[in-house]
């Protein structure tokens, strides 16, 4: 069903980023996995690989994946964006509209037992919500009977590396959850 998704994907030009991507950055890791991380859009490296978090950040997020205990192919990693916005300008409101079915399909089709919105667009556009990261980070939200947990994104904690700490507190607590509905410790 995802890749069914993806070729649906690839041929979408609902806006302006469709036609000038180099390539869909889709989504990867576990199909059936039991953690989802969502992040805000492809960056140039992600562009040009056609794949999520493959550049600075996305080395910082495989080491916060791998700190729980997990390894980057068992967890799924989307952005709400699927194509790079130019100079990795912010997503604008209506792009994150037409782009919001494909996330949310692929959510369904996964299935997750934890979300984790990495940053302000994540976690406004999962949660419905104008709250900034520094507010919403640190508990449990719902969405849609899904726990999610809202930290900063792994390129702002590389400007801000003193936040690290509080992503991982965040982490932590999901790894418990996991740990938790697993029935199994998850090791660090």
């Amino acid at each position: 069903m995802l890749e069914t998704l993806r070729n649906e994907m690839l041929v979408c030009h609902k806006c302006s980023l469709g036609k000038a991507r180099t390539n869909l950055v889709f989504g990867v890791g576990n199909p059936r996995a039991t953690l989802m991380f969502v992040g805000e859009a492809p960056g140039r490296d992600e562009d040009l690989q056609g794949e999520p978090f493959v550049g600075r950040a996305g080395q910082l997020l495989t080491k916060i994946i791998e700190a729980i205990g997990l390894k980057r192919n068992d967890v799924y990693i989307a952005n709400v964006l699927k194509c790079r916005p130019p100079g990795n300008r912010a997503p604008l409101p209506e792009e994150i509209v037409l782009c919001m079915p494909y996330l949310l399909k692929q959510i369904e089709i996964i299935q997750p037992k934890v979300l984790c919105a990495l940053g302000t667009f994540a976690a406004q556009t999962l949660l419905s919500t104008k709250a900034p990261v520094g507010t919403l980070r640190g508990r449990f939200h719902d969405y849609k009977g899904i726990p999610i947990m809202v930290t900063f994104h792994p390129a702002y904690l590389l400007r801000n590396p003193n936040d690290k700490a509080k992503v991982w507190e965040d982490m932590k607590k999901v790894r418990d959850l996991l740990s938790e509905l697993s029935g199994k410790d998850l090791k660090i």
